[in-house]
């Protein structure tokens, strides 16, 4: 008999898209599934449409269960402890996969005897004005050092794109709960930080959504950055731990603390010294050779740690300006448009 794959499901406020997701897993042409949906405190429809799927038969259960709203990583552990399967598959709630997904991955699992698969996927973009248009398909290709891109934040896939051998999420403990964002970063990142083996497999059968402005908030961003600072120094301190910490993971590491250095300048500085700081501590050489002549010069006279808390001032005051010019811009067209309500004082 074939081997049993969980397909987890955490949900919050997806009514728009929840059936879609669903019905590409009750869609798969591998046919031992099973699919568990955690309703995450949902205030929308999302709950009345989990319990019309739950109390329908289907050709594979469907285990469900309503929760407070305590974030996506808790209700993905969940599922995973509510969870039989040999293999696991996540699938956000807004997301969903081909129906030859399962199958190909289990497939190309069972001949190569890894723990770990992933594939190519496209982003699929819903604007504001209900347009729908398609990305280019995402080639995640095989790397030749899997560990160096991911500590480096220089390669991201899909959480869809995956499929994991149960083994494999058990020896990690799991999602971060403590993370909201960069959680899939770091989730794989642990996997791969554990020796799992990780395999690539062609072919584009995972849809990642993306829907209204898909621009970065100021206060997301700010997050997103802080995310990401854990998600390294996490594994950061588990390379040091392992007395892995090799030359080549030390630089890998400090280029994601520089990016994320470079973004904190303008939220928080204090928290851009510090990473400065510890990049000159982790890699003294911080020879970067993806920025600037003009950096690398300055560098060469003053080191590295002198010479970026040079370009963190300039970066600082470029942004001060420019905040100042854009309130004068306003203030100057707010007295435009008044000036342009005014009455006439001409009596002609």
């Amino acid at each position: 008999m074939s081997k049993l794959v969980s397909i987890l499901i955490p949900c919050f406020n997806a009514e728009r898209w929840l059936a879609e997701a669903i019905e590409s897993c009750l869609n798969q042409t591998y046919s031992n599934i099973e699919i568990i949906i955690i309703d995450d405190g949902s205030t929308d429809r999302s709950p009345e449409i989990i319990k019309q799927y739950s109390s329908t038969i289907h050709r594979c259960r469907i285990i469900s269960k309503f929760t407070p709203n305590r974030g996506g990583n808790h209700a993905r552990n969940l599922a995973f402890s509510l969870s039989h399967g040999d293999y696991i598959q996540y699938l956000d709630a807004d997301d969903y996969i081909l129906p030859e997904k399962i199958e190909k991955q289990v497939n190309f699992l069972e001949a190569v005897n890894a723990d770990i698969v992933y594939g190519d996927w496209r982003r699929l973009y819903h604007q504001s004005d209900s347009s729908i248009v398609w990305g280019d398909p995402q080639i995640s290709g095989e790397q030749s050092n899997l560990l160096e891109r991911l500590l480096a934040n220089d390669w991201w896939v899909a959480v869809a794109a995956f499929l994991y051998r149960r083994e494999s999420v058990e020896k990690i403990g799991g999602w971060d709960e403590n993370l909201t964002v960069a959680q899939d970063r770091d989730f794989f990142l642990r996997c791969v930080l554990s020796e799992a083996q990780v395999v690539y497999q062609s072919g584009c059968d995972s849809i990642y959504r993306y829907y209204g402005n898909v621009t970065v908030s100021t206060r997301s961003h700010r997050q997103w950055l802080y995310g990401h600072i854990t998600a390294t120094a996490k594994a950061e301190k588990a390379l040091s731990r392992a007395d892995k910490l090799t030359k080549s993971n030390r630089d890998a590491i400090a280029r994601s603390y520089l990016d994320s250095a470079r973004g904190m300048v303008q939220y928080d500085f204090h928290t851009y010294l510090s990473l400065v700081q510890k990049i000159a501590t982790l890699d003294p050489s911080s020879n970067f050779n993806s920025y600037r002549f003009s950096f690398k010069a300055v560098q060469s006279l003053f080191g590295f740690e002198r010479a970026e808390k040079l370009v963190g001032l300039l970066l600082l005051t470029k942004i001060k300006m420019n905040s100042r010019k854009g309130k004068l811009t306003q203030w100057l067209q707010l007295q435009k448009d008044e000036f342009s309500t005014q009455p006439s004082s001409d009596n002609a």
